[in-house]
């Protein structure tokens, strides 16, 4: 991520201005940035079975990051200046919040967690490496609702509308805001905020660290 991947935010909007003249003029919806944590500290570099894959899921879900990580600079100043953070309640997002946001400001909000990943049945000489499992669960998950008694993809895409719900009334005041969450969910709640009219106007992409920002003319 380049230093000028996101401009300035504007902070101190309110609703609306008025005029020496007394008149009221509306202020547009500050801007939302969607971010994703930074790298996690559970390695990848393993081969596992179907079931192996679920139980390296599970420790993922509650772990953290990797020690001796240190934040895109440019992100770090975008934080400071936001009017409002909003992080996953899983641990390597809280993580990620503490290390951008040093005074506590973010809230932690489970409309925010990543959309699960059960991966199909396999028979255990069939192994593939987390990465490539998490690709093969998301394609099972999307395209044949493989959920495994959790949350399906007509649920999440419901969830997605109720983040974007959260993120619009935020940005209505006249806030920049700052979303510190997971790849793919956020990539959902992405597509949920375009179909709304809102454009991306900066896009780093979906890696650990990197952000996409939207606005709304």
């Amino acid at each position: 991520m380049t230093t000028d991947s996101l401009p300035e935010v504007r902070s101190n909007r309110t609703p609306a201005q008025t005029t020496a003249a007394g008149a009221v003029v509306a202020v547009r919806p500050g801007s939302i940035t969607l971010t994703r944590h930074g790298e996690p500290a559970l390695s990848r570099k393993i081969l596992l079975t179907a079931q192996g894959y679920r139980e390296w899921w599970a420790r993922y879900e509650l772990g953290g990051l990797l020690e001796g990580q240190v934040p895109p600079p440019c992100l770090v100043e975008h934080a400071a200046q936001v009017g409002a953070i909003y992080c996953s309640t899983r641990q390597r997002a809280r993580e990620t919040a503490a290390a951008l946001d040093p005074d506590g400001r973010a809230v932690p909000d489970d409309v925010f967690i990543e959309a699960p990943l059960p991966p199909p049945n396999a028979p255990d000489w069939f192994r593939l490496s987390p990465r490539w499992w998490g690709v093969v669960a998301r394609a099972w998950w999307w395209f044949f609702d493989h959920n495994e008694g959790q949350e399906t993809k007509a649920e999440a895409e419901v969830r997605a509308a109720r983040a974007a719900d959260k993120l619009e009334a935020e940005a209505a005041q006249g806030r920049d805001v700052l979303v510190l969450a997971h790849g793919f969910f956020n990539g959902m709640v992405g597509v949920e905020l375009a179909r709304r009219g809102w454009r991306c106007t900066r896009d780093k992409g979906f890696k650990y660290w990197s952000a996409r920002r939207f606005e709304k003319a």
